[in-house]
């Protein structure tokens, strides 16, 4: 497993970083147990870097996975506070139930632009008091959006950047792959770690896996990856993807061999474009959001980039 450290952060995480919200309650529903059986592996394949959020729901999968493992962890979580009181419980919360006295590394989740760090900044100037405390070691932002990521390059204080980036650009809101690709490399000019999200676009590029991660490998400034995964057999087949090796046949019928399905997420605004691009008639709109017919998806994915809320996952 490659190295690197993130920005100048001085915080060393792997290139492979865990995307935990994938085995939580949001998504594959594994039971804690599974899935921090999971994660517990990853750990002990040379997986040190974990992400997560306050949102996700998935501490506890984590406080099982680190419990007596000695090897090196990095966490980064996430919260939507924008109060200095919502952002102290979001940071204890995630101490007391992950049972970390620090955590490594804290973001403003899901920033647009500069206008909405200016409006959590209250919540951000906690962070800086843990950071000077001890109780975090880097804080920064995630966003979908290539404004958010230039916004952050302005703000000195911003010290990590969690940008989505995929090579279709599937779930940037404002941009597409190039926009946001430049807007890394000027976040990495200024200094700021980066690790991306969603290489895979939300499992919506799954078919062109290899190109996928081929496109955010081959990226200059990219300090670490995170990649969704629920099964051991992802962990293997990521791992040797990260480390430029051929991945054998009996690992990929592992991985493919776990039935996938269509994930729309609860923010759903029933626009209809997923169910009109969908040749199968696999989704329909209901009571206002968009439902999808399990018995009739073909698991394409082509659905998925034409969502501007980024709604639709396939895990």
């Amino acid at each position: 497993m490659e190295y690197r450290e993130l920005g100048q952060t001085g915080i060393r995480v792997s290139r492979l970083c865990f995307g935990v919200l994938t085995v939580g309650p949001l998504q594959a529903g594994l039971t804690v147990d599974s899935g921090a059986e999971v994660i517990r592996y990853a750990l002990e394949q040379g997986v040190s870097f974990l992400d997560t959020a306050q949102y996700y729901r998935t501490y506890p999968y984590i406080k099982k996975a680190v419990r007596g493992y000695h090897g090196e962890v990095v966490l980064a979580s996430k919260s939507y506070a924008y109060t200095r009181k919502m952002m102290q419980e979001a940071v204890e919360e995630a101490r007391k139930e992950t049972g970390r006295d620090m955590i490594d590394i804290f973001l403003l989740h899901e920033q647009e632009s500069a206008l909405t760090i200016r409006g959590h900044w209250e919540a951000y100037e906690y962070l800086l008091e843990c950071k000077q405390k001890g109780i975090i070691r880097a804080a920064g932002i995630s966003t979908h959006t290539v404004a958010g990521v230039k916004a952050a390059c302005q703000v000195p204080e911003i010290d990590v950047i969690h940008p989505l980036y995929n090579y279709r650009g599937v779930g940037i809101t404002d941009g597409d792959a190039s926009a946001m690709g430049q807007a890394i490399k000027e976040a990495v000019a200024a200094g700021k770690g980066i690790y991306s999200m969603k290489p895979l676009g939300g499992g919506n590029l799954l078919a062109d896996s290899r190109e996928a991660f081929d496109f955010v490998l081959r990226k200059r400034g990219l300090h670490s990856i995170a990649v969704g995964m629920k099964t051991t057999a992802e962990v293997d087949m990521n791992i040797l993807i990260f480390s430029g090796g051929e991945v054998p046949d009996s690992v990929r019928d592992k991985v493919n061999a776990v039935p996938r399905r269509i994930h729309i997420e609860s923010w759903c605004t029933g626009c209809g474009k997923c169910a009109s691009r969908c040749t199968a008639g696999a989704i329909r709109i209901e009571n206002g959001r968009a439902v999808a017919d399990h018995a009739r998806c073909r698991i394409c994915g082509y659905c998925g980039p034409v969502c501007e809320e980024f709604c639709i996952k396939i895990i």
